[in-house]
């Protein structure tokens, strides 16, 4: 666990790219991140790693689906309230709906406005310490 006393963001994204500016834009809004290159390693980083202040997750990634992730997610202890956002180039309304059902806060489309991102993760960090 780090001595930062930033806040933590679990970042499940395959494309390096999207990772980078996730990371990037993350990293100056003040988060330490913490990413999981496909979805098995997002499994393992919610099994083991610390609770996050906020997830960001991919839906379409290997092995493990974003859907899943975010079940498994909210079934481990002390995870329950954590804001996950999906982030997705699906626009496809029952996608959102079944984001949202699994227990998804948010779910943003890809390509995304970081100036957006960054505005609803505020949003779900108001209140918190």
């Amino acid at each position: 666990m780090s001595a930062s006393t930033r806040p933590l963001a679990l970042v499940v994204e395959d494309d390096d790219h999207i990772a980078h500016l996730l990371r990037f834009m993350l990293e100056r809004e003040g988060y330490e991140v913490l990413h999981a290159v496909d979805g098995r390693e997002g499994v393992r980083l919610i099994e083991t790693g610390a609770v996050p202040a906020v997830a960001l997750l991919d839906v379409m990634l290997p092995f493990v689906d974003g859907f899943e992730l975010v079940r498994r997610l909210r079934a481990q202890a002390g995870w329950a309230d954590v804001p996950v956002v999906m982030l997705t180039a699906k626009t496809q309304e029952s996608d959102i709906v079944r984001a949202l059902d699994a227990g998804a806060n948010d779910y943003i489309l890809k390509p995304f406005q970081p100036a957006e991102l960054l505005a609803r993760l505020r949003r779900f960090s108001k209140g918190r310490p």
